[in-house]
């Protein structure tokens, strides 16, 4: 019996702990907590977060909306010392209507000693940055961050505007306790969604509540002798409100596999469109709208469709620029290179202009939104058929819901027979049709000039092809030398472009040593490096040693030499998320081995076709001795960019046979 009352103690003493998360009441327990149980190799996991998102009424200035946040984080360790800062986006658009960021209290608490140390933040650890005209950022890093502390902080956001922002409902790290409240006036109305692509996804419970307000106001009437008397009336103003309720336990992380570019896609979130206004007095007012009305709505502001009508600031130079050509391709490749010249990104991106393209083409320098508008404004002076394209980067998702916010980025195209050519001024190194990967994100919307807009693929279906030839013999010594010449197209010259756009010529060849063994390069040319329209090539010689193991009188040695993939990154058993390969690729490897004098071939890899759900994946591998040459050419052919995680068992056994044959070895024999 005394057993049992001991064990009952126990788990109430437990349970009374895990829900102990009052702002300020961080426990020894939590302090010397080593890991997370529920994800041991997490650097850091939110003990606790709430947010609370209302609609406060004040008289006379209507309904404010109000997000209170609270969170509790345990830092396990040096790694997880980057949440000790937090950064929090506030829109800005005006003085008058800006969002408020008030009230921050925040600590971090250590042990030391066996006592509980408490550092409250310091003014001086509290930033704001103007992003732009429309955006600034709100941070703070804590004090006395050590391996093993626990911060807590607290903050409040005041807003002018009725949206709701996405609600994150998930992090990186692991959520111990995730309490979410929203309520909205039955006034607002809102379409509401959890984000399609995330992997986990909380219970929901939504219910309507009875909310009543005291309205104030004055009266005056006159007394028997005179006299006006004011008095103040009272009046209660009841009305529905909807709620919303997230509160979850142990809400794992989000976890980071290889080829997935942009984890935030898969990020469980709620998304929220703004629809109607339902007025007790006067019907309702929908602000729900489709693409074409959000489209319009964009290309009619100033911000964006006003500054294409500018030209006059760019109109000497371009006529100098064009003088004497008349070919539209030329002109295209004239201008598209002049903008990327003149006009240096300020690393802002966004649909709208900050300064506008006037003061952007003065100063060289301009965010997204004024160096691609710059460009169509450009392209449309030249006579070309251009218009802007709107998207959302990768980062920023698919949007869900017909809404301005649905888009962060701009690009131009050009609408020529049976085909759109896709430029982007603020992309240093691509050629056109060669977006940033960011940017890559199923489709935008293109916005003509006389008002019309349609929905494009940004989907690169040309394939980006690597062509590598080499030549190899062995020397006496066993050593290998050899000259690898190598031909680099699409998406496959911009990554190389971006590595070594500006590099020196001894950068580049340390560069190519890495990670291929004992090998030692010399001769490297490069040509067209900084002729974007043209794809990469190059060449270089070598000689590496250690490449050939010999055991009695035979050699052994992979054919591929350092050509061959290291190592497989398809490891796991499983996959939570798609394999993201963005563009299709070609890469063919052809070499051409010489016999040793006094050497024949004893075997050699047996030739191989290898396939993935039909022509989606291929791969051949064929080798064959001819007099005194090995020759064998290794063909990998990606026509499918998006693996799906069901899919992933019989691409990983696909890439498996593959990497596995590309390190199988050919046999010489002394004779």
């Amino acid at each position: 019996m005394r057993k049992a009352v001991v064990i009952a103690f126990i788990l109430a003493s437990n349970l009374s702990f895990s829900q102990n998360y009052k702002f300020g009441k961080v426990s020894k327990e939590e302090l010397k907590e080593k890991s997370y149980a529920e994800d041991p190799e997490a650097n850091a996991a939110v003990l606790f977060k709430k947010e609370v998102i209302a609609y406060e009424y004040r008289q006379g200035d209507g309904f404010r909306q109000v997000r209170e946040v609270q969170e509790r984080i345990k830092i396990y360790n040096k790694d997880g010392f980057d949440w000790a800062t937090k950064k929090v986006r506030l829109y800005d658009r005006s003085s008058t209507k800006s969002e408020d960021f008030l009230n921050l209290s925040a600590y971090t608490y250590t042990l030391e000693e066996g006592k509980i140390k408490k550092t409250k933040i310091k003014k001086e650890s509290v930033f704001e940055e103007k992003n732009n005209k429309y955006w600034a950022t709100k941070s703070f890093t804590m004090p006395n961050v050590k391996e093993g502390c626990v911060i807590e902080f607290r903050y409040r956001i005041e807003s002018p505007y009725i949206q709701i922002d996405d609600i994150d409902l998930q992090y990186t790290i692991p959520i111990k306790k995730l309490d979410v409240e929203v309520k909205i006036p039955e006034f607002f109305v809102f379409n509401k969604q959890q984000n399609p692509k995330a992997i986990y996804f909380p219970k929901i419970e939504d219910t309507k509540v009875n909310r009543k307000e005291t309205l104030t106001g004055k009266s005056r009437s006159v007394g028997s002798w005179g006299r006006v008397k004011s008095t103040r009336d009272y009046s209660d103003w009841e009305f529905k409100e909807f709620k919303t309720v997230v509160d979850e336990t142990n809400v794992p992380a989000l976890k980071k596999e290889s080829f997935v570019r942009e984890l935030d896609i898969y990020r469980a979130k709620l998304i929220w469109e703004y629809a109607a206004y339902n007025s007790p007095n006067n019907g309702i007012k929908n602000y729900s709208t489709n693409w074409e009305q959000v489209s319009k709505t964009i290309n009619e502001s100033e911000s964006f469709g006003g500054q294409l009508e500018k030209t006059k600031y760019f109109e000497s130079d371009v006529n100098a620029l064009l003088e004497g050509i008349d070919d539209p391709t030329k002109r295209v490749a004239l201008i598209y290179d002049f903008v990327r010249s003149k006009i240096k990104w300020n690393k802002y991106v966004g649909y709208r202009v900050n300064d506008g393209v006037k003061k952007a083409y003065k100063d060289r320098v301009g965010n997204v939104a004024e160096i691609n508008l710059m460009l169509v404004a450009m392209l449309r002076y030249a006579g070309l058929n251009a218009s802007p394209v709107l998207l959302s980067t990768r980062s920023n998702g698919i949007p869900l819901f017909p809404t301005t916010s649905g888009f962060n980025y701009v690009i131009a195209a050009i609408e020529v027979p049976d085909d759109v050519i896709l430029l982007d001024g603020v992309n240093t190194y691509g050629a056109s049709n060669i977006l940033l990967e960011k940017t890559i994100n199923w489709q935008g919307r293109i916005v003509r000039k006389q008002g019309s807009s349609a929905w494009i693929d940004l989907t690169p279906r040309k394939k980006s092809k690597s062509i590598s030839l080499m030549n190899v013999s062995i020397a006496d010594d066993l050593s290998i030398s050899g000259k690898i010449k190598k031909h680099l197209t699409d998406y496959l010259a911009l990554d190389y472009r971006e590595r070594y756009y500006d590099s020196k010529n001894e950068s580049m060849v340390s560069n190519h040593e890495k990670d291929k063994g004992d090998i030692e390069i010399t001769n490297l040319d490069v040509k067209n490096k900084k002729e974007l329209s043209k794809p990469i090539n190059y060449t270089y010689d070598f000689k590496l040693d250690n490449a050939i193991e010999e055991i009695g009188d035979k050699l052994y040695m992979s054919p591929l030499l350092f050509l061959a993939s290291e190592e497989n990154p398809f490891k796991e058993e499983n996959r939570i998320y798609p394999i993201d390969f963005i563009y299709p690729t070609y890469r063919k490897y052809a070499i051409n081995l010489k016999i040793p004098e006094g050497y024949v071939v004893e075997s050699l890899p047996e030739n191989t076709k290898v396939q993935f759900n039909g022509t989606e994946g291929e791969f051949f591998y064929i080798v064959k001795a001819q007099g005194e040459t090995i020759q064998v050419s290794v063909v990998m052919d990606l026509n499918k960019t998006l693996i799906l995680p069901e899919e992933y068992l019989e691409f990983k056994r696909f890439f498996e046979l593959s990497h596995e044959k590309q390190t199988e070895k050919i046999v010489l024999k002394k004779t």
